[in-house]
């Protein structure tokens, strides 16, 4: 684990939200993942969705370029938008196509609750949020899938149905991008108001949540009920 000690709204957000991270961290689908359990049915609502989710993620990030404050924010999310949307696609070049995921099954696949919550939640967070707020609800997404990432290569079996998985998240380039961010966000709530701040902490923790919700939903391979 990082240090995350400091006065900075990163360490002061990462601190408050540490039992959540913990709790995904530990959680069962994140559990038989790093062991290779996790049952084929789970990875694949797993993927389906974080595709849906992507996408919407993506469009997250390219508003918070067009809200950034100085030159240098607006290359780095839209830069960042794009990845998104590559990466979006590579899940269906590669991981759909290794785990037997078909377009039309994809297109077939509504989203699901939680991750329909989570997409809409980042959606009007980016559209309606001051500038520093639109960051703090998109960092969770990047900070605690990059700890999680290691977390799992670090105990993960190998060889591991899920390895690609794994060392993408894992990986140096994306932890790269990650430091980028916190230190973007950590900027912009420098600069931010009490009562700024105080809602980047909020947006933060809902973000937090709805990050083990998502891993949760997979785990039970949640669906509309009605």
């Amino acid at each position: 684990m990082s240090d995350f000690s400091g006065s900075t709204f990163s360490a002061h957000a990462w601190g408050r939200n540490e039992p959540v991270y913990e709790a995904i961290r530990t959680m069962p689908f994140n559990n038989a993942l790093a062991d290779g359990t996790l049952s084929l049915e789970r990875f694949r609502h797993y993927m389906i969705q974080d595709a849906h989710y992507l996408i919407a993620f993506g469009r997250g990030l390219a508003i918070a370029a067009a809200k950034a404050d100085d030159p240098d924010g607006l290359v780095q999310f839209a830069e960042a938008a794009k990845v998104a949307v590559v990466v979006e696609r590579s899940l269906h070049a590669d991981f759909f196509a290794s785990f037997g995921i078909s377009a039309d099954e994809f297109a077939r696949t509504q989203m699901s609750p939680v991750c329909h919550h989570y997409t809409s939640f980042l959606i009007g967070s980016a559209h309606a949020e001051p500038y520093p707020v639109v960051l703090a609800a998109l960092l969770p997404c990047f900070w605690i899938y990059a700890e999680i990432g290691r977390d799992i290569l670090g105990r993960a079996v190998r060889p591991n149905p899920y390895d690609a998985w794994i060392d993408t998240y894992a990986g140096e380039e994306f932890h790269e991008a990650v430091r980028a961010v916190i230190a973007t966000t950590d900027r912009a709530a420098a600069k931010a108001s009490p009562d700024v701040l105080q809602r980047m902490h909020e947006v933060y923790q809902r973000a937090c949540q709805l990050e083990w919700m998502f891993w949760d939903s997979a785990w039970r391979e949640a669906d509309w009920p009605v």
